[in-house]
């Protein structure tokens, strides 16, 4: 008699047309796990674990009935538009210690409002992309990002929830004003720095220069004008000058009859 053992679950049915065909019948099913990952479920939630699995992209093939989705230690440089739209059940993303450059403004779409939890720290993130991130409710990670501190990336910061407990460790790899080249950013901003005084004195500089050029047509045009009427006036004169005179009569008068 056979000992009766665990058994495992059937495999899905490939469907007729190959991996394309089957990759979109998983994501409808909500039921497949990228390669070389691990997708534990509980209570119909599943875990998505593809923690350093030398990924240079991230996966197409992620269950839509994930949670959590960790892609930390890995070599993706770049989060296209839409990469997680289909992901409205997720809760927590790891990104962190990865590569990671740039950022679509549509990276994160789909996820606005159910995410709690973002982590791109330790990648190589200078600019923050406004677009991308200003629409999400979750606490941000941002940690350990070569940012370069400047006005954009203030304005930016203003429209994120930063995670309280990594913010103090941002800090400012590059900047516009040398003084705060490794200092950390929150420092800088509690001390009241604004990264944007010098955006607006160039804004102001330029706008005074612009003003400047118009008012100095202006004395021009006027100087010119004034110059051609006194010529046309110099000119008028001398031809009055040149017309013969009439002679005066010296005759008296004759009484009136």
């Amino acid at each position: 008699m056979r000992p009766m053992g665990k058994q495992s679950p059937p495999a899905l049915p490939v469907p007729p047309g190959g991996p394309c065909l089957l990759l979109l019948f998983c994501l409808r099913l909500g039921a497949c796990c990228p390669q070389s990952c691990q997708c534990p479920e509980h209570a119909g939630a599943v875990a998505v674990h593809c923690s350093a699995r030398g990924l240079q992209e991230i996966p197409g093939d992620i269950p839509a009935n994930a949670v959590l989705l960790k892609l930390d230690a890995n070599r993706i440089a770049r989060v296209p538009n839409g990469a997680f739209q289909h992901l409205s059940q997720l809760r927590e993303l790891d990104l962190s210690q990865n590569a990671i450059e740039t950022m679509g403004p549509a990276a994160f779409s789909g996820l606005a409002g159910g995410l709690r939890l973002l982590d791109l720290s330790y990648n190589r993130i200078r600019r923050v992309p406004k677009d991308a991130l200003g629409k999400l409710s979750a606490k941000i990670r941002l940690a350990h990002n070569p940012l370069h501190c400047e006005c954009a990336l203030q304005e930016a910061l203003w429209e994120l929830k930063l995670d309280p407990d990594s913010v103090h460790e941002l800090a400012c790899h590059t900047s516009e004003q040398e003084a705060y080249v490794g200092k950390p950013l929150l420092q800088a901003l509690d001390a009241g720095v604004s990264f944007c005084s010098t955006h607006h004195k160039t804004t102001d500089v330029a706008m005074l220069v612009t003003m400047f050029g118009w008012f100095a047509m202006v004395v021009a045009y006027v100087v010119y004008y004034v110059r051609q009427n006194q010529e046309d006036a110099r000119r008028h004169l001398e031809y009055l000058k040149s017309l013969p005179s009439t002679p005066v009569s010296r005759e008296p008068l004759s009484p009136a009859p």
